[in-house]
């Protein structure tokens, strides 16, 4: 048996765990429409871990409900994760759709977090120290959940093809059938299910604003929180053809055989998710929501914001040094030479521009910028902070509510060289600090940054309003964050004006 295949079974098995010999006094039990599960106290607060919100999955067919149980099932440990690459440390199975809520008691009506995680669209999960949502739900009296769901090619591999209609948009399926178990037991929860808020992180900022033009999730969430992560567009069903094809290709399949694809194990097709991507030429094969037009009919931000959702309030983020974030191992890139930068950015931007005239408008911006300095600021711009921009524009033209911040806080780690990284505002947001590489302990400095953007998240989830002006043309007020926070109006608006007059191209699209 391979690898993730024995996976699956340990983390099938402990989902489904029989249940515990602990009192009730010591271990809550709530009531779920589909069955009693048996809980945990720690502290003040309750946890409950690898709740099954969805049936064993079919490969490439929609989620269903899970089969009520009889009795009393632990929800102790975490369901496993969706297969993939780089997740060692987790259990990994197709059946995958659990999640975990975090409560100061059964009883109330608080307002509810959803958080979806990021990983674009092909790695990651709702298992992560840095989304254990103990202290966030404790700091605001709120009910935290997390999720697992289909990702890469189990959630967005598009072969409608091939038989299965809906195989490019069954990951989002799965996001909203949690957010529909969400509406039907979360005040069993202690939580109100007319005051839901949907956050996330990078892939999960994506994810939430793909529901946000998709009809089936209308009305399950009330607000919704993105935090470096944007989706303009999604992919265009001929290019979502593209990849299907070169990813079968690389599985050693004729697209003729391709119902083959449900017989092959999990492990074979992760392997084959490092086929290289045929639209964008670099990296590899990306999976993400298509535009199907069965249940994704439109774009979420083109060519204006999605009508459905314009009730919603949105709070749209995003990191000062987002690309910073992305340099693993490669520690040379903070000692590029300027003959080095033209390169460097030519696959990190996603617009299409000569980089050589980015480097210099950027030299003639900020003259004492190094090379290095150049580099991640105009990727930056280029890619995670442009599609926020556009979004926050679509929202405002749309006379809809959106409220803008941007984390300027430099993480500690390597004596800051990191400045405010993508994925800073987790552990932030959560307050777990220790659980990120770029923060690492728990400091004054990094407990002040964490109670102000938790106060600030749960600001918003109970109200619709973080405490600061909308987004509106031309003003663009946006927060700060930082040591000391402060509103500014259309910050690094030189940036912005640079590359507004180049079309964005959507990661992945």
């Amino acid at each position: 048996m391979n690898t993730i295949d024995r996976r699956l079974v340990i983390g099938a098995g402990l989902a489904l765990a029989t249940p515990s010999s602990a009192s009730a006094q010591e271990t809550p039990v709530a009531r779920t429409s589909h069955g009693r599960v048996r809980g945990m106290r720690t502290g003040d607060t309750l946890t409950f871990k690898g709740i099954r919100y969805g049936a064993p999955t079919q490969r490439f067919q929609p989620p269903s409900a899970p089969r009520p149980w009889r009795g009393i099932r632990d929800a102790l440990a975490y369901g496993p994760a969706c297969p993939q690459r780089g997740l060692d440390s987790e259990q990994q199975s197709e059946d995958c759709l659990f999640l975990n809520v975090w409560t100061p008691s059964l009883s109330g009506a608080r307002p509810v977090m959803v958080y979806i995680h990021g990983g674009a669209y092909n790695t990651g999960s709702g298992s992560s120290a840095l989304t254990d949502g103990a202290r966030l739900c404790a700091h605001g009296d709120v009910v935290v959940v997390t999720l697992n769901h289909r990702i890469n090619a189990f959630g967005y591999c598009y072969l409608a093809a091939h038989g299965f209609a809906d195989s490019g948009n069954v990951g989002q399926l799965d996001l909203i059938l949690a957010l529909e178990w969400v509406r039907d037991n979360i005040g069993r929860f202690g939580g109100d299910p007319s005051c839901v808020t949907v956050f996330g992180q990078s892939g999960g900022g994506a994810k939430i604003a793909t529901l946000m033009a998709m009809p089936a999730a209308r009305g399950l969430f009330h607000r919704a929180a993105t935090m470096s992560g944007q989706q303009v567009t999604a992919s265009g069903p001929l290019n979502a053809a593209r990849r299907t094809a070169a990813y079968l290709e690389g599985l050693g399949l004729a697209a003729a055989n391709a119902r083959t694809l449900v017989a092959i194990t999990a492990a074979q097709l992760v392997a084959a998710l490092q086929t290289p991507d045929p639209v964008l030429g670099f990296g590899s094969v990306y999976f993400g929501p298509v535009l199907d037009e069965r249940h994704l009919s439109r774009h979420p931000f083109y060519p204006d914001a999605a009508p459905q959702s314009l009730h919603v309030p949105m709070l749209i983020g995003n990191t000062h040094d987002e690309t910073r974030g992305f340099v693993g191992a490669d520690r040379a890139i903070f000692n590029l030479s300027w003959d080095d930068v033209p390169r460097r950015l030519a696959t990190a931007m996603r617009v299409d521009v000569l980089p050589e005239e980015v480097v210099r408008v950027y030299r003639r911006l900020y003259p004492n910028y190094s090379p290095s300095e150049v580099y991640f600021a105009a990727s930056t711009a280029a890619r995670s902070w442009r599609g926020a921009l556009i979004e926050l524009e679509g929202r405002a033209h749309a006379g809809a509510p959106a409220f803008a911040y941007q984390l300027d806080w430099r993480s500690p780690a390597e004596g800051g060289i990191f400045g405010a990284p993508h994925t800073l505002d987790i552990p932030l947001v959560f307050g777990n600090l220790e659980a990120s590489d770029y923060i690492g302990e728990r400091t004054a400095d990094g407990e002040a940054m964490s109670r102000t953007m938790m106060d600030t998240f749960i600001r918003f989830a109970r109200t619709g309003e973080p405490g600061w002006a909308p987004y509106t043309l031309p003003q663009r007020a946006t927060m700060i964050f930082n040591q000391r926070s402060n509103i500014q109006n259309d910050p690094r608006r030189a940036e912005r004006e640079f590359f507004a007059r180049i079309p964005y191209v959507q990661p992945g699209a």
